[in-house]
């Protein structure tokens, strides 16, 4: 008689006891997200009176369409000179040894050690028009820039910031790559570096857009480093809500940008998890790619 192998459903796990663990958890969550952010959506259609008036203001006004396009536009390069610059040096600490992956490991941690106030401030030192940067360049007879007050100086200013961000995915995914793969490429007579670009990159791709929607999220929030590089007539989202609750007391208005932010957000999570979908990728430390 042959033996039946019928596969068991995985026992669904309860947290027992531990549950209770979760509650103060769930209470923060509630009251400094969850009920701000509904108290925002309600007043972006109640002040200063019920109906759509700020977010026709959001979709009208040159001001506002300005400001949301130049967030974009400022979170897209940010991303993308991030994930250019952090692919390398993530490539190079995860294959290096123990003793280098430690020290890379720890100029990458290196930033958080400070605030992002006084990061912010060094770039001030650094970019100014008496700056360290423009007396180099006076000293070597070469002509001095204008960077601060620029979108130049916020994007590198958030640059900056935002590398760890990208940086630690990129590297959790690829120390999970098996390196063989690649070789055995290159044994059936690919090029090194066709062997990378057809082989270890993809493997590599759910890191990349793991770092790249934490980096364009946290994009869209900053603050600090707009405010202080930056140029009071090239606000971004954030700037732009502050000042319309803080200095104007519009909170009609400063909600409808509230939603704008948020929103974004949301289409970012859909579009990371529709490109993952179509080229079959999975995010997250294990595996890469999966076709």
């Amino acid at each position: 008689m042959a033996a039946e192998t019928v596969a068991a459903k995985p026992a669904r796990r309860s947290l027992g006891p531990y549950g209770i663990l979760v509650v103060p958890v769930v209470v923060i969550v509630l009251v400094a997200f969850v009920v701000p952010t509904v108290l925002v959506l309600i007043r972006s259609v109640t002040e200063p009176e019920l109906g759509l008036q700020n977010f026709q203001w959001l979709l009208t006004s040159e001001t506002a369409v300005d400001v949301i396009i130049r967030t974009f536009q400022l979170a897209g390069l940010a991303t993308l000179l991030t994930a250019v610059i952090a692919y390398p040096y993530a490539y190079v600490m995860a294959t290096a040894g123990p003793k280098m992956q430690a020290a890379m490991t720890l100029i990458v941690l290196l930033p958080f050690w400070s605030s992002m106030m006084v990061r912010t401030f060094a770039w001030i030192i650094i970019l100014q028009n008496n700056g360290v940067l423009n007396t180099m360049l006076s000293s070597l007879g070469l002509p001095t820039i204008q960077l601060l007050g620029t979108q130049t100086a916020v994007l590198i200013g958030m640059v900056q910031v935002l590398m760890p961000f990208m940086v630690l995915p990129m590297v959790s995914v690829m120390r999970s790559i098996d390196m063989r793969i690649p070789l055995a490429a290159q044994t059936f007579g690919a090029r090194p570096i066709k062997a990378f670009f057809t082989v270890y990159l993809p493997m590599s791709l759910p890191g990349v857009l793991s770092g790249a929607l934490i980096v364009f999220i946290l994009s869209l929030g900053f603050y600090v480093v707009p405010a202080l590089l930056g140029s009071p007539r090239q606000q971004i989202l954030p700037n732009a809500l502050f000042n319309q609750i803080r200095d104007l007391n519009n909170w009609g208005s400063g909600g409808a940008l509230a939603v704008a932010l948020l929103f974004t957000v949301g289409m970012a999570f859909v579009l990371v998890y529709l490109v993952t979908k179509a080229l079959g990728l999975k995010l997250g430390p294990v595996g890469g790619s999966q076709v």
